[in-house]
């Protein structure tokens, strides 16, 4: 009778430590699940908005081959028409200077595009490290409720190891008489 009280009171010791390890789990835990399940909405300006648009189509087919073609125009327009009528002659310094400005124009708003992801990609490795750290706590709750159940199961063999000892010796003990 005895020991079925040790065993009682040894199993809600041992249910009152798991209970602590949850808590505390859950505890440490909560910061991270917030940050991961509130993420802020990104909220774009105009401008952003149209660096992005110019970044997407500046680095796409539709924009070189579309450009290709403006520039083959441009060029077959001021070679084959009367000299009165091209406005751009051969050495095409109109042309020189309008992709001069377009790629003046359009570097810096590419680059500002490209900050804003960079930005994300930060934003999303800073999430991705908190769900692997995340991870690696739960990893270690579950370790210390293994230990934890495991130690509870080293003690209740050595009890039934001690017990069995015990009847041997008994018995032993009544085979001498």
């Amino acid at each position: 009778m005895n020991d079925s009280m040790n065993l009682k009171k040894s199993t809600k010791t041992n249910l009152q430590k798991l209970q602590n390890i949850v808590a505390k789990t859950i505890e440490d835990e909560k910061l991270m699940t917030e940050n991961l399940l509130n993420a802020p909405e990104e909220i774009l300006t105009k401008g952003q908005k149209i660096s992005d648009k110019v970044a997407s189509f500046g680095g796409s087919w539709a924009f070189i081959i579309s450009f290709f073609i403006v520039l083959i125009a441009w060029i077959i327009f001021n070679t084959i028409t009367s000299k009165r009528t091209e406005f751009d002659p051969y050495p095409f310094i109109l042309m020189n200077l309008i992709l001069s400005c377009i790629a003046a124009l359009q570097a810096p708003i590419i680059m500002m595009s490209q900050n804003r992801q960079e930005e994300k990609d930060r934003k999303r490795s800073e999430n991705d490290y908190l769900i692997n750290l995340k991870a690696e706590l739960e990893i270690q709750a579950l370790h210390q409720k293994m230990d934890l159940l495991l130690e509870e199961q080293i003690k209740i063999l050595f009890e039934s190891q001690a017990k069995q000892l015990k009847i041997l010796e008994s018995l032993l003990k009544e085979s001498k008489k």
